[in-house]
């Protein structure tokens, strides 16, 4: 589904070019298929071809509509109201539109897209899950229903015999009998064939995609943060990489990345209603699960996540028994060779190494942390700011005396460094004061080039 499909204009004035068209291909007709576009029933029906009638101004009425169409169940609303949302989700830089179309302003509308994901995720579990039966109370005081349990417990055959050939094929031993919750099973009455899972599951793609554009609007961060059945379900797609769609699976990493220096992960023990049961410790895994994944985008969006994360105070407690496990990743990742790899570690390591002591402690006892980290600088890495983020990871280990021993071993490259990167000889000027002529809290020694250090 394209995102791309056209630009929004305002309520007032003349219809803009489209995006990717030339200055001046709004006239004629292409003026007239692009006032189709967006809605103009005066545009002449010769010239109308399949468009998607979209208004960037959505009254209360189309609001509702759109909710409603998402709950309908029916194919054709539902692909109505995605792709009108797909089209007022998305946003460039330079796209200055007068109706951004926050979550705020549309009651339900998040409830309804949840939904969709949660009709796809209710047919994708593999057969071997068994989830919590649902309670049904429709019809439940009613002789016969569709619903009601009273049923439940009876004995229905396959066939349709009369009761004298019923008591010929039960002397055979040859009737095939099923309890009335098959229908309700995933090989019952009403499964869906491949075509309607695939349809489900676009459906469900599509919606994470406007989840994630969502996500990017500042009105909406409130909102989503404090909605649990989002995060939940946000979670959830994270946990079953496995199993789940890559581009689902992306959506709503990227989902939460936006939302991330404002998420407090207690909602999950907080007293707001829970669909899914999620944890924050189930959270945490998830987000481990992400990291060590052998995608790119995967580990480098968790890096940052990470990072994001541990901003909040509140959410130090749920890293922080992971601590160990993340330096060892994050440290794996400054080796990769792909630059955005080691852009996304350094920049989650500069937030972790701020936390505490203990985490700077760590930090520098892991193995081959600092030599990474050196080479990022001497390289150097082609983003200025990186390089910058690194040095002030060192200068923030070499501040403990503890890590004194682990940095001694290096204080050559620290000298070289010193005479030829001009750029952060300050930084590093302090790191050699720090380690060579400030005395320590602890008696130690150690053997540096310039002699022993006390």
């Amino acid at each position: 589904m394209q995102k791309q499909t056209g630009k929004s204009g305002g309520g007032g004035g003349g219809t803009p070019a489209k995006r990717g068209r030339p200055i001046g291909s709004a006239t004629g007709a292409g003026a007239a298929a692009a006032a189709a576009a967006v809605g103009d029933l005066g545009a002449p029906a010769a010239l109308v071809g399949p468009s998607l009638q979209v208004l960037s101004a959505l009254s209360d009425q189309n609001n509702k509509r759109i909710v409603l169409a998402l709950q309908s169940g029916l194919k054709s609303e539902i692909l109505w109201a995605l792709n009108a949302l797909t089209v007022l989700s998305f946003k460039e830089k330079d796209d200055f539109r007068r109706d951004p179309t926050p979550l705020t302003k549309v009651p339900g509308l998040l409830d309804a897209l949840l939904q969709v994901i949660d009709e796809w995720r209710d047919i994708a579990m593999p057969k071997d899950h068994h989830k919590p039966p649902r309670v049904r109370t429709l019809g439940a005081n009613t002789t016969l229903s569709g619903f009601g349990q009273e049923n439940m417990e009876k004995v229905y055959s396959d066939t349709g015999t009369t009761s004298n050939d019923q008591s010929k094929t039960e002397e055979s031993g040859v009737t095939k009998k099923r309890s009335a919750s098959f229908l309700f099973d995933e090989d019952g009455l009403f499964n869906n064939d491949d075509e309607g899972r695939a349809e489900r599951q676009q459906c469900a793609i599509a919606v994470s995609n406007i989840i994630r554009n969502f996500s990017f609007m500042p009105e909406n961060e409130t909102i989503m943060v404090q909605h649990r059945h989002c995060l939940e379900t946000v979670f959830q797609c994270l946990e079953d990489q496995n199993r789940e769609d890559d581009e689902l699976v992306t959506n709503m990493l990227e989902t939460l990345v936006n939302l991330a220096p404002v998420l407090d992960l207690r909602i999950f023990s907080s007293s707001k209603p829970s669909f899914i049961k999620m944890t924050e410790k189930d959270a945490v895994h998830a987000i481990m699960g992400m990291l060590s994944s052998s995608v790119k985008p995967w580990h480098c969006a968790a890096a940052e996540l990470i990072g994001r994360l541990i901003i909040n105070p509140d959410n130090e407690s749920f890293l922080l028994p992971v601590i160990p496990q993340i330096y060892k990743r994050l440290v794996d990742l400054l080796s990769v060779p792909a630059y955005d790899a080691q852009a996304a570690a350094v920049s989650a390591l500069y937030n972790v190494a701020e936390v505490n002591m203990d985490c700077r402690l760590k930090l520098a006892s892991e193995r081959w942390a600092v030599d990474r980290l050196l080479k990022i600088v001497k390289m150097p890495h082609p983003v200025p700011e990186v390089c910058r983020k690194t040095s002030m990871i060192l200068e923030s280990l070499v501040s403990e005396p503890q890590n004194r021993m682990h940095l001694l071993v290096h204080e050559n490259t620290f000298a070289e460094i010193l005479t030829t990167e001009g750029k952060y000889s300050d930084t590093f000027a302090r790191i050699l004061y720090e380690l060579t002529a400030r005395p320590s809290n602890k008696v130690t020694s150690g053997q540096a080039i310039w002699g022993n250090i006390n």
